[in-house]
């Protein structure tokens, strides 16, 4: 028997295997990468009695895969928040899936433990831009407002780690901030034990301080679009200065574009105010994606600009 975890690379994805290893520890395989390598399962060949666990990655951008191990025999424990298509109904396929837009990945893993190794569910949700449900989760634990402010760093840092094109984009390969932090019970014991956390926070910094300085291409008092030059930190950067002008300007949407040689990387963020559309917008482009909050577009031809301009107004007019 073999076992595989499967994860996206972000601060959601780790945070959630982390909370599932601290209470269910095994060795198993690791399997993941940059936050927008969604097909994972393509990746994997597993045979009759296999286990693997599925974090953080559309249900529906893996149906060829999950159906294939399915029939290989394996068993699959899926959690995740994004739209999943059609769940197959299946003996060996365990789905915990939740797209209500206050609620990620790691959330779903915490009431799947019933809140045991709750900080690291914090520490997800404020990476993935949930400030309120952050905040409601970390309500029962007692926490000074110092480590709560400290978390929210954390999960903004793991989740910055994750954006590239490639690995050699990133500061720290995902597998290996995994196998790092996984040492640690307590986030707060890993923000002051290991050199990782102040390496990434000032390299955000930096790359903030870069994103900041770019004017946005288009502004109305509902939407916005920032174009970031082709260059490693903006790839880096382009979701967590999204969701920072989200959080900023919680009654606009947000589209932040980054240069690349054939076209773009997309990331939207529809209103905090109002945190749905940003999903149907990008699926009406061949590799869009993601959830009603928060979702991007993989590859935006050159050819295509001018439709997403036209179609992000439409879907957050005004």
């Amino acid at each position: 028997m073999q076992f595989y975890d499967i994860f996206n690379g972000d601060a959601d994805g780790i945070c959630a295997l982390q909370q599932l290893r601290l209470e269910e520890p095994r060795a198993a395989t690791l399997v993941t990468g940059v936050k927008r390598d969604v097909r994972l399962l393509d990746r994997v060949t597993a045979a009759a009695g296999d286990e693997l666990t599925v974090l953080d990655i559309s249900l529906k951008a893996n149906a060829g895969g999950v159906a294939r191990l399915l029939v290989a025999g394996a068993r699959l424990r899926y959690f995740d928040h994004h739209a999943p298509g059609e769940i197959p109904r299946h003996a060996n396929l365990k789905a915990f899936i939740d797209v209500a837009p206050d609620t990620c990945t790691s959330l779903i893993v915490d009431r799947y433990l019933n809140g045991r190794q709750r900080l690291w569910a914090v520490v997800a949700a404020f990476g993935d831009n949930l400030a309120e449900p952050a905040r409601r989760a970390a309500a029962g634990l007692e926490l000074e407002e110092v480590d709560v402010q400290r978390l929210r760093e954390l999960g903004e840092c793991i989740n910055y780690n994750a954006y590239g094109e490639t690995v050699d984009d990133f500061h720290y390969p995902p597998a290996e901030l995994y196998e790092t932090l996984s040492r640690y019970r307590d986030p707060r014991d890993f923000i002051e034990g290991e050199p990782v956390f102040e390496v990434l926070k000032n390299a955000l910094a930096d790359d903030f301080d870069r994103a900041r300085a770019i004017a946005p291409h288009t502004a109305t008092e509902n939407a916005a679009l920032i174009i970031l030059p082709n260059a490693a930190w903006s790839r880096r950067i382009h979701g967590l200065i999204a969701n920072q002008l989200a959080r900023r300007n919680p009654r606009r949407a947000h589209a932040v574009l980054v240069s690349a040689s054939e076209g773009y990387t997309v990331s939207v963020r529809a209103p905090l105010e109002r945190p749905y559309g940003a999903d149907a917008l990008c699926a009406k482009f061949e590799t869009g994606g993601g959830r009603h909050a928060a979702a991007g577009i993989n590859r935006l031809a050159e050819a295509d600009y001018a439709r997403f301009v036209a179609e992000f107004a439409r879907a957050f007019p005004g």
